[in-house]
């Protein structure tokens, strides 16, 4: 299959390069010093459940380069969706598939807002992933991933993805309700995520203390209640399936915005936290622990991006 990785990052580099190393003809798209490593040497992945290997340096930081491909994985940080959506659009043609593997829970929406609905499909990958340094990528955590429709039903391209990803050695779902599980997901993020970035703490501290086991569950309630409002066809079990996620999360690991803070790179606390409490707001939910921790890390998202590089 031709692909393109939009984000050549944890997730992208990830499941990207084990696409290109089964033999899929894939162009990462990136940027800066990881993009010239890439070309020079390769792209690098080290992963905990793979092992290392490289894969060929096809990347670019022009896409009209490209042209349009089967597939594009869709794999940017939030907070860089506007330019991003823009970008891809010479690999977008008539019988393109756009998958996004992001955090939050509208990238799909803002997708099909550029490009159609008939373009687009959602998914959520499971995984501890960084650039550890110019060309290279780590994997930790379970290094998962599932995918579907933004409705509810299996299609026949969602099978040939499945095949693909499954013969690339993708742990990999195709589920009939992936907005339900995205829900789920979100929840759980936002929720933990916050707590974490505002704790500082690895979730083993946090899933043990029981004041702010407490504060996490409350933060995904409040999330779900907003899908609930929203109509979005939860799955009965998404509080149960947070917590588990929460105590599954292993102990010495951090939350990637909580990382992301502590390192004063971007952060998608807007995508997060942020989207809870305009949802809350636009449905008519409280949300007041979501509201707490953003009145918390508000500050210093804004300290981050006013010492951001210009331009």
């Amino acid at each position: 299959m031709d692909i393109a990785v939009m984000g050549a990052g944890g997730v992208g580099g990830y499941f990207g390069g084990l696409l290109a190393r089964a033999g899929n003809d894939v162009t990462f798209i990136a940027r800066g010093p990881h993009l010239e490593a890439i070309r020079r040497n390769g792209l690098r992945v080290e992963s905990g459940n793979d092992g290392i290997f490289t894969v060929p340096g096809n990347a670019t930081d022009h896409p009209a380069e490209v042209g349009p491909r089967e597939l594009v994985l869709f794999t940017v940080k939030m907070y860089d969706n506007d330019p991003a959506i823009r970008a891809i659009g010479p690999l977008v043609g008539p019988e393109t598939i756009v998958l996004t593997l992001q955090n939050g829970i509208d990238n799909g929406e803002r997708l099909v807002e550029a490009y159609g609905a008939e373009r687009v499909m959602i998914g959520s990958a499971y995984l501890e992933g960084r650039i550890s340094e110019p060309g290279v990528v780590t994997q930790g955590g379970p290094g998962s991933a599932s995918f579907g429709e933004r409705t509810t039903g299996i299609t026949e391209r969602g099978r040939r993805l499945l095949e693909v990803f499954q013969n690339a050695g993708w742990r990999v779902e195709l589920l009939e309700n992936m907005t339900g599980m995205l829900w789920k997901k979100f929840a759980y993020l936002a929720g933990s995520a916050g707590v974490c970035a505002a704790s500082g703490c690895a979730y083993g501290e946090l899933r043990t203390v029981p004041e702010t086991r407490s504060a996490i569950e409350s933060a995904i309630a409040e999330a779900l209640a907003v899908g609930e409002a929203s109509g979005a066809p939860l799955e009965p079990d998404s509080l149960q399936w947070s917590m588990n996620a929460l105590d599954n999360f292993p102990a010495t690991g951090m939350a990637s915005l909580a990382k992301d803070f502590a390192e004063s790179r971007p952060v998608e606390l807007e995508g997060l936290t942020g989207t809870v409490i305009r949802m809350g707001q636009e449905y008519g939910i409280p949300t007041p622990v979501n509201d707490a921790l953003y009145a918390v890390l508000k500050p210093r998202a804004n300290r981050i991006e006013a010492d951001l590089p210009s331009g």
